[in-house]
């Protein structure tokens, strides 16, 4: 069961704990003890982006977390596929794919042996197939929510997740039939929807008529589609002219509802994979706000656990972050600083420079009384990043490197990095005015 820090301590002076793990710092006692146990409880605010996570038992906060986890993972995918594609515009041998495509065999009783068939293709999306980059962020937040689950005895669990109706937020008035007919229902072509829906007016110079073009606001090479909300009508000239420079412009960038969808995706997850007790945001606001609490992720995570009143919170918040540790490209698709040709000739291994003097990637350091995490190496020094995950630079220098002897080393972390701040948000006004 949760411990004050001191007890703690005095345990493993005594020999009656030891230390299981770090983060968050847990110890197990070497004594036999009684069955009594307190009810605890975990609330879990989840999000696309954020995780927020309390551990509340008898008007109490024993603990609070916030999670934050990867979202590049798309744009790593689609940096890959890029680096991939161009070997056609290389002169390489072919090469086969060895995970899409296997090869059959059967035997043929009058030649008496096995023959080959024709190639059969082997889709890698199996049931309950997803994304990576949504698998990536339902796998770690089911995982930290178990991990969280066994530090306690028995612990009720409460997770909050979300339900959206996406068209329903993007036509409030649609209903029946209309959800099985897209935007363009009822016209040739997207272009003429968007030239419609435009009222065949330049979006730039704010007049009719012309030859008119769609424009892409968010450019198609940057993982965007062909969607109706990332269109817009210009004329030809003004589109010429934007490309070129010699129009400056600002396109009103159109909302993006890719989090509501992760959110349903997550909600059916945690269904099929968890057994606890499912609330919703607009439970959670209030009980929020009858607790006198500001918004934030890990105070929605006091108020999903159920607690009525609250008496002592801790004022530690123990911050989680996913990182990408290693770099996993076979060659470089432009040169480094510092070299006038990309490195092709490097093996991997060697461009992935992981540890320099006894420090690792992602350990966490100490410099110029500040706290940070290696991101780096370079020739006789590294990089650090600190909490804000902004460069830690040397006082009254502008480059970022650090020299060795300037870092201190706490500890090594793996993909993940943990730090504690200060809870800085305050009881709600109304409740100040009691």
């Amino acid at each position: 069961m949760p411990c004050t820090p001191r007890k703690a301590r005095i345990l493993l002076k005594e020999g009656k704990g030891k230390i299981i793990q770090y983060n968050p710092f847990t110890i197990q006692l070497t004594i036999p003890t009684g069955e009594t146990v307190q009810q605890v409880s975990i609330g879990v605010d989840t999000g696309a982006k954020n995780i927020g996570i309390a551990i509340t038992s008898e008007e109490k906060v024993l603990g609070k977390a916030e999670i934050e986890l990867r979202s590049d993972i798309k744009e790593n995918l689609a940096s890959r596929k890029t680096l991939r594609r161009s070997r056609r515009n290389r002169k390489t041998r072919y090469r086969r794919s060895k995970f899409k495509y296997k090869t059959t065999r059967k035997y043929d009783p009058k030649k008496k042996k096995w023959i080959k068939c024709k190639l059969e293709f082997d889709s890698d999306r199996k049931d309950n197939w997803l994304p990576p980059s949504i698998k990536s962020r339902v796998d770690n937040t089911i995982a930290w929510i178990n991990k969280f689950a066994s530090l306690a005895s028995n612990p009720k669990i409460i997770i909050e997740v979300g339900k959206f109706d996406v068209q329903k937020m993007q036509n409030p008035d649609i209903q029946g039939i209309e959800y099985q007919q897209g935007d363009v229902y009822g016209f040739w072509a997207i272009r003429y929807y968007v030239f419609a829906r435009d009222n065949y007016t330049c979006q730039i110079c704010k007049k009719k008529g012309g030859i008119l073009h769609t424009h892409h606001i968010i450019r198609r090479r940057d993982g965007v589609s062909d969607k109706t909300s990332n269109l817009a009508t210009v004329h030809n000239s003004c589109h010429e002219g934007f490309h070129s420079g010699r129009i400056n412009h600002t396109f009103k960038t159109p909302k993006s509802y890719k989090e509501t969808a992760f959110m349903n995706i997550l909600r059916k997850q945690i269904f099929d994979r968890l057994s606890c007790k499912i609330t919703y945001g607009n439970i959670t606001t209030a009980d929020r706000y009858q607790l006198g609490l500001e918004k934030s992720h890990t105070n929605d995570a006091i108020a999903i656990s159920g607690i009525q009143s609250l008496k002592k919170s801790e004022d530690d918040i123990l911050h989680i972050r996913q990182i990408r540790k290693n770099k996993r490209s076979l060659h470089e698709s432009t040169a480094r600083k510092g070299r006038k040709e990309p490195n092709r000739e490097s093996t991997r291994n060697k461009k992935n420079t992981i540890c320099q003097n006894g420090f690792y990637i992602n350990d966490k350091v100490e410099l110029f009384g500040q706290i940070g995490f290696i991101s780096g190496f370079c020739q006789g020094g590294l990089y650090v990043k600190g909490l804000d995950n902004n460069y830690v630079t040397k006082p009254g220098k502008s480059y970022k490197q650090v020299s060795f002897s300037d870092v201190r080393q706490k500890n090594h972390n793996g993909n993940w990095q943990f730090f504690i701040e200060k809870d800085t948000s305050q009881f709600i006004s109304h409740l100040h005015s009691r």
